[in-house]
């Protein structure tokens, strides 16, 4: 079984736990999770914001955002906004499944998390406004390294952040983006055969 179809199989054997939002206290959002084969093995792709979005400025994170009246569900919104941040049809998108829920402290979003295999090369058109640059990341560095550290975030964030980190050349991939990797490599790890 290649490690698409492992995780295809894990993903679709178990249920997303969900994050309460009784009091309507917290704005939902969709964000995927691209994976992608390159020879060597397979990477994650990440965008760095620019400093014009309105949340997380700078910061490194999936193409996602806020669900909106005219998505017919969460995945229609990770879809979408992957559309409309790095031109990623959503026909070339195939979701192997989905992600727990998990807050952002700062911000007040309840991020849904799908993932989904992408083909690679491809002809990606990034948004301005919304994306800096798009980085890859190999998918093994998530198994490989403690992510939990303290971290100085100053000049960044909040200077106290402690919580997963995942240091890639010149990114730092924190915060609720690092979560959902954490949660990925819970749910998956010691089940990847990884190269």
């Amino acid at each position: 079984m290649s490690i698409i179809e492992n995780i295809k199989d894990i993903l679709e054997n178990r249920s997303p736990v969900p994050l309460e939002n009784s009091d309507q206290h917290y704005i939902h959002a969709a964000v995927l999770i691209p994976l992608f084969r390159v020879p060597g093995g397979y990477r994650v792709l990440f965008t760095q914001r620019t400093n014009r979005v309105e949340h997380h400025k700078g910061q490194i994170s999936f193409p996602g955002g806020v669900v909106e009246e005219m998505d017919n569900s969460l995945e229609e919104t990770a879809l979408r906004e992957s559309y409309e941040e790095i031109g990623l049809l959503d026909k070339d998108v195939e979701i192997l499944g989905q992600m727990d829920d998990t807050y952002t402290v700062a911000s007040n979003f309840i991020v849904h998390p799908f993932v989904g295999r992408i083909p690679y090369p491809y002809d990606f058109k990034i948004s301005p406004k919304e994306v800096n640059r798009i980085i890859t990341v190999p998918l093994d560095l998530f198994f490989k390294i403690d992510a939990y550290q303290k971290i100085d975030l100053s000049g960044i964030d909040d200077p106290t952040y402690v919580g997963p980190v995942y240091p890639y050349q010149d990114a730092i991939i924190w915060g609720a983006t690092a979560r959902i990797m954490e949660n990925f490599v819970e749910v998956l790890g010691g089940k990847l055969d990884l190269p």
